[in-house]
């Protein structure tokens, strides 16, 4: 998770790139931290995937096998 620090600089970053501009320097330091936000958003979202058990309406496992296997490397099986 980033840390409020960081989300704060991006916001201070995002604000006066609107209202002013961002000098080189600033604009290396938003690019870096967007991707660093963005790396953990896609983390998280790909631990919560791993998370998930797909049924059908019959209560039949139906996970997709990729997924299964990203479960079973993670040793999170369900």
């Amino acid at each position: 998770m980033l840390s409020k620090d960081k989300i704060q600089r991006i916001n201070e970053l995002s604000k006066k790139s609107k209202a002013e501009g961002l000098t080189l320097k600033e604009q290396k330091e938003q690019k870096k931290l967007r991707e660093e936000y963005l790396q953990n958003v896609r983390q998280s979202f790909k631990n919560q995937l791993k998370s998930v058990k797909v049924v059908d309406d019959e209560g039949n496992d139906v996970t997709p096998d990729k997924l299964k296997k990203e479960k079973g490397q993670d040793g999170m099986t369900h």
